[in-house]
């Protein structure tokens, strides 16, 4: 049982194929190989992932089996996550969607709605449970798109990046890029359809990433000490998120400290499934930086435990709606 004398801690992994941001022609889910070793490490912590599932890992078997005992043992939960460009019913947006990765909300109304029906319909028959848990694939998120999620009975959203813009990283090479969240709010709260920045009595809970904006002192401190790390200046641009990275736990520990420190319900962490397999990512591409990986993860969640109790997004959304846990009103 989760620990309810203490905020909730959420992880969240996107689980999705091999080596997604070389955009695959053919994409490949050997990752799924690699996932009983964090869920094993969660379950010694009591920690409960949700396990954000999109097209390819929902027709992998590995996958299925995995998630199917994970349900059973009551130790996570398949959520939806949904990249548009490969993502049936297949309805070409750009000359290349394989390519520029459009982002759903860059879609009709009607093609998002069929995505998001069928991807639904497919984890609900697959692992035979409602499916009530969502992020975007790359995190945007709009009206329509909330709009539908609801008509589809999701109850929680965590596409949210509190103090991070994607409107300038483009999808659709015509379009607008994704969506500017630097002025949404942290805590968690029930949306407004409207105006997704703004509290609102919708039934869909939205719980934002934990991220910390540029200018915190946790993230000035881990910044200097990780100024030489590849990749670095994407992360200067967006602040500092709890997403592990090689090298970069004492910036995660600055992230516990702060949000520890400043008493909201949670603390949300995300990975992406393909993380867990050498070479199927950016950042971890040996044994050995997997290895540390999981020496980091296994230092930070003993601290985490300390103050938070795991809970995974359905979990959390449902102790909301009864009371337990706070969100921002209107």
């Amino acid at each position: 049982m989760s620990d309810e004398s203490k905020p909730a801690f959420l992880i969240t992994i996107d689980t999705e194929g091999d080596s997604m941001w070389s955009r695959p022609r053919d994409i490949d889910t050997r990752n799924a190989e690699y996932l009983p070793r964090f869920q094993e490490l969660c379950e010694r912590f009591d920690f409960r992932p949700t396990w954000l599932t999109n097209y390819e890992m929902a027709i992998s078997d590995t996958f299925c089996e995995f998630g199917r005992d994970i349900i059973r043992r009551g130790t996570g939960e398949i959520g939806m996550h949904l990249h548009a460009w490969n993502s049936p019913p297949i309805t070409p947006l750009t000359e290349d969607d394989l390519h520029h990765q459009p982002y759903l909300i860059e879609y009709p109304a009607q093609v998002i709605g069929a995505k998001v029906g069928y991807m639904t319909r497919l984890l609900q028959d697959t692992f035979g449970v409602s499916i009530e848990s969502h992020r975007a694939g790359r995190w945007s998120l709009n009206g329509t798109y909330a709009r539908i999620l609801v008509e589809h009975g999701y109850k929680v959203d965590c596409s949210v990046t509190p103090t991070v813009s994607w409107a300038t990283a483009k999808g659709n090479p015509a379009g607008n890029g994704g969506t500017d969240y630097s002025q949404y709010p942290a805590a968690a709260y029930f949306l407004d359809l409207d105006d997704l920045a703004r509290p609102g009595n919708s039934p869909l809970l939205e719980v934002p990433m934990s991220i910390l904006p540029l200018g915190c002192i946790g993230w000035i401190r881990a910044r200097n000490r990780l100024s030489c790390l590849p990749g670095l200046a994407r992360l200067k641009k967006r602040g500092s998120w709890l997403r592990p990275t090689p090298g970069n736990l004492q910036e995660l520990l600055a992230v516990v400290d702060v949000v520890r420190r400043r008493k909201v319900s949670h603390l949300e962490f995300m990975l992406h499934s393909s993380e867990f397999m050498p070479g199927a990512n950016l950042n971890f591409t040996s044994k050995s930086s997997i290895d540390a990986l999981f020496d980091d993860l296994e230092l930070l969640f003993e601290t985490i435990s300390r103050s938070f109790g795991g809970w995974t997004l359905g979990g959390y959304s449902a102790a909301v709606r009864a009371g337990r846990f706070p969100t921002l009103t209107v």
